[in-house]
């Protein structure tokens, strides 16, 4: 096992890790979902917490002041309304905190629904492989930071006590509603500690989680390479195709470039054959083009037909990048191509005609 870790040198790619997010494996905390939730319930319980304690006062108030005899039919009557009501007065703490759990749990993972870690497997429930994880590193880690935020709460347990004691000692000379403000203000500031530092313990828990989640995905070369293959197909196929589509690309040229009035050339890097016949073509047309390796082949082919190859460094880029075979100059090039034209038709004179009837007389 340690030998297999140490070979995982190569980060995941991004098949793997959609692979794992729909296996449901994800770099999340739940101590973070729990400590935003303390806190965030905490910090709205201090805005909402004096309107929502009168309404539940009024309301009791309201129940008592009501001298009318109650019997056992309206008291079910009575409780519904009373529960509907505390519903009512509870609806926005309790959105506050709904809205704050989706958002933490939205930021960690994103939109994700997997019902993969629910399958049954038998090594969940193998007794050997339950023991090899309760004595595994992990484990171990997971023992160690449990003990430490024990620490740390009870860390703070502490301060706030000794920080409190004058103020809980003079609590009992004061009467039950001061007592129980002093109180609520205790507990109020000993969550409010508690919270936040679990919050920020949850942060360095995400962060771990996040770092042994990557850990977990990362691949060997070995792997990298199997998974390219299958993503890109086997190398050798990929050659083969190649060479098969360089072969039929040769025999289209051996049976266009015959028939071209003109080579423009970049000089060796690319080639492109254009034809033109005036009284059936209303533009130049590309008629056949390459580069490196086809290039040449196009020069060569045009050599043993005899056409004109004209060397036209930025013109002949420019025709290979912006002209498919098969289409017209665009207008932009008339000029360029005009001046070619006329250069080799001055040259050749009657050639090209000739070089067409034995193109026609050829079996």
């Amino acid at each position: 096992m340690p030998a297999d870790s140490d070979s995982r040198t190569e980060p995941a790619t991004p098949r793997r890790r959609e692979e794992a997010r729909k296996k449901g494996q994800v770099a999340r905390s739940q101590d973070l979902s729990a400590a935003t939730l303390l806190c965030v319930a905490f910090v709205a319980l201090n805005f909402l917490g004096p309107r929502m304690w009168q309404s539940m006062l009024d309301m009791v108030r309201t129940g008592l002041a009501s001298e009318s005899p109650v019997n056992s039919d309206e008291t079910l009557v009575l409780a519904a309304a009373v529960a509907v009501e505390a519903a009512k007065r509870l609806a926005p703490y309790l959105l506050i905190i709904l809205v704050a759990t989706a958002a933490v749990l939205l930021m960690q993972v994103g939109t994700l629904f997997s019902l993969q870690p629910l399958v049954p497997r038998l090594s969940k429930i193998s007794p050997l492989n339950g023991f090899k994880r309760l004595f595994s590193s992990r484990m171990l880690m997971m023992a160690a930071a449990n003990l430490g935020k024990l620490v740390v709460v009870a860390l703070l347990i502490y301060m706030m006590f000794m920080q409190s004691t004058a103020p809980i000692i003079y609590a009992f000379t004061l009467e039950f509603r001061d007592a129980f403000r002093l109180g609520s203000s205790l507990a109020f500031e000993l969550g409010m500690r508690l919270s936040v530092a679990l919050l920020v313990l949850a942060l360095l828990d995400l962060a771990w989680q996040r770092f042994r989640h990557e850990k977990d995905l990362r691949m060997t070369k070995e792997e990298v390479k199997d998974e390219f293959r299958s993503m890109e197909g086997d190398p050798r196929i990929k050659s083969r195709r190649r060479q098969l589509q360089y072969q039929l690309a040769l025999q289209r040229i051996r049976k266009d470039v015959p028939q071209a009035d003109v080579i423009v050339t970049n000089p060796t890097h690319v080639a492109v054959a254009i034809q033109y016949e005036a009284r059936n073509m209303p533009a130049p047309k590309v008629i056949a083009k390459g580069g490196d390796q086809m290039a040449l082949r196009i020069r060569q082919i045009a050599a043993e037909w005899g056409i004109p190859i004209v060397e036209r460094r930025a013109l002949a880029r420019a025709l290979f990048e912006s002209v498919e075979i098969g289409q017209y100059i665009p207008e932009r090039f008339y000029r360029a191509i005009a001046e070619i034209l006329a250069y080799v038709y001055e040259l050749s004179g009657g050639l090209a005609d000739a070089r067409r009837r034995d193109l026609a007389s050829a079996p």
